[in-house]
């Protein structure tokens, strides 16, 4: 009785695991085309 089987956070623990997997691949994808993304929107504004 003093160690049920607590399974409650489990899910949770998996979609926050989820969560910070993609935040990292959005971090190193905006960090690679940071400056590319930068540079259009540069020209885009010297063309107005």
């Amino acid at each position: 009785m003093l160690f049920l089987n607590r399974e409650d956070g489990q899910g949770l623990v998996e979609y926050a695991l989820i969560l910070v997997l993609v935040a990292i691949v959005v971090i190193a994808i905006l960090t690679l085309l940071g400056p590319a993304i930068g540079d259009v929107f540069s020209q885009i504004m010297n063309a107005l």
